[in-house]
């Protein structure tokens, strides 16, 4: 078991108060973090600031060594990437195989914002005057990063590519229960980057109380958020009780996953169950309702039940292991007590409980349910191993169906009729459409969805806006006065 301190100012300290980091898989306390409260985070915030204020890490004429500095980043994950994805697989109890993958994106998502670190500029403006007139982008100043549980790192590296390109000053706060690659990542960054400023980048830990401290800060320009939709809605409440600083949310799913009569049967049981159980579910985007045409719809649940039967859950850090358990004993409670109300509610297809093969550990059977999308299992995003499959008749039906709901993240088309494919993309109110596919996620293209899943987008050029501001400058080129009085 490793006792850790919070990155601050380029140094590793300690909070008044600690908490124990458990392994998922067993129960155990596998490390001890500081826990943070206001007095700790205002710390992080006043080195930030004064980074932010008194460096020349923000200057334009800096953005290559920025750069440079994003790519170091990625090469110190790839070297230590083993280290790093069973780190994750035991805070976080993802599959090994998983963690592997995200931390390949990781190092993607670090090379890629390094290199857009040069590429931020203004625009030239015509304008009906005899004058000068154009655009500076400016980074936003410090950023507060609050980073979910399900992808710990990756999450992090979505939000501190952008930002640490743009030129900002950071504090990330992971969430409470899997901060430990975070703070391995800073030892990492101090013993290896020494060109980084003091007070760039900072990481501290806690729970909602580090978040709120954060959010209220009057020297916070930008809070960069993935979580929940009522997080969200604390956290905006909170910006308009402070210095209305600027937010981007990347929140909640009921992604319908669309699955029409002609869609190859093989391709598609495999993306509906890819789609919803892949990391256990505990995934912003999971297709957790898989929408399927009356005409194959027996069909198609009988091969998904047959196909989910085959899911190796077990050990994470074993590498035939397809799903582990859930992040922790809280969210274990959460996603069975769903599988108590779906049980009552809709007709259970297979699981429906705790996985009984294991003794310890935090493991819940791979679940279909056959419903409606009437019931709360169909319309409450469950973050676990659950899926809703719902009948429907045709495009307008579908269409219908997909759309009663609050979210707006994320949906899926199958069908092998291209002109189908393509009416049900422009008429899908998501934020990610996928065709004959699902959850391919690319650092070249924006993340984030409509209505109550959020606002902002995350990785691509539209990632790195999030943290910028736009000035805009007017040269005067003529002599005479403005002759106005």
């Amino acid at each position: 078991m490793k006792t850790y301190n919070m990155y601050v100012n380029n140094e590793f300290v300690s909070a008044a108060d600690t908490r124990e980091i458990i392994n998922p898989a067993t129960g155990e306390v596998i490390a001890i973090v500081p826990e943070a409260g206001k007095a700790d985070v205002d710390k992080a915030v006043a080195a930030a600031r004064a980074a932010f204020d008194t460096s020349n890490w923000k200057d334009s004429a800096n953005a290559m060594a920025r750069g440079r500095v994003l790519f170091k980043m990625a090469e110190l994950v790839r070297k230590n990437a083993a280290k790093l994805a069973e780190l994750e697989t035991r805070n976080a109890g993802k599959p090994i195989v998983e963690s592997d993958f995200d931390m390949n994106d990781v190092a993607t998502c670090f090379e890629y914002f390094g290199g857009m670190a040069t590429k931020v500029h203004g625009e030239t403006l015509n304008v009906p005057d005899n004058a000068l007139n154009f655009t500076l982008r400016e980074p936003v100043g410090v950023a507060a990063l609050i980073i979910p549980w399900n992808y710990p790192l990756l999450m992090a590296a979505w939000k501190l590519g952008p930002a640490l390109a743009a030129g900002c000053a950071v504090i990330l706060k992971p969430a409470e229960q899997t901060p430990l690659t975070a703070l391995e990542f800073a030892k990492l960054v101090q013993k290896n980057i020494p060109e980084l400023p003091a007070g760039i980048f900072n990481v501290v830990t806690g729970a909602a109380e580090a978040g709120k401290a954060l959010v209220d800060s009057m020297q916070v320009d930008k809070v960069a958020f993935t979580g929940s939709a009522e997080v969200g809605r604390h956290i905006l409440r909170g910006v308009a009780g402070s210095n209305l600083k600027k937010v981007s949310l990347e929140l909640g799913g009921k992604s319908p996953n669309i699955f029409f009569a002609d869609a190859d049967l093989n391709a598609a049981t495999d993306g509906a169950l890819f789609g919803v159980f892949i990391n256990q579910g505990e995934v912003c985007s999971a297709g957790s309702r898989v929408l399927v045409q009356q005409d194959i719809y027996k069909k198609f649940l009988g091969v998904m039940k047959k196909k989910t039967k085959r899911i190796k859950l077990g050990d994470p850090l074993k590498r035939e292991t397809k799903m582990g358990p859930v992040v922790s004993q809280e969210h274990f409670e959460r996603v069975t007590n769903y599988l108590e109300i779906g049980k009552k509610e809709a007709r259970l297809v297979m699981g429906g409980g705790p996985a009984k093969a294991f003794k310890k550990g935090f493991y819940v059977e791979p679940t279909i349910f056959e419903t409606d999308n009437t019931t709360r299992i169909a319309r409450e995003e469950i973050f676990g191993p659950v899926v809703a499959v719902i009948p429907f008749k045709d495009e307008t039906d579908a269409l219908k169906i997909a759309h009663d709901t609050p979210y707006g993240l994320a949906a899926a088309v199958w069908s092998r009729d291209i002109f189908k494919c393509l009416r049900m993309v422009k008429a899908l109110r998501a934020g990610i459409v996928w065709v004959n596919t699902m959850q391919p996620c690319y650092v070249e293209s924006p993340w984030g969805g409509y209505k109550q899943s959020g606002q902002g987008r995350e990785l691509s050029l539209h990632g790195i806006d999030e943290f910028l501001e736009t000035k805009q400058v007017h040269i005067n080129l003529s002599e005479a006065p403005i002759g106005w009085y």
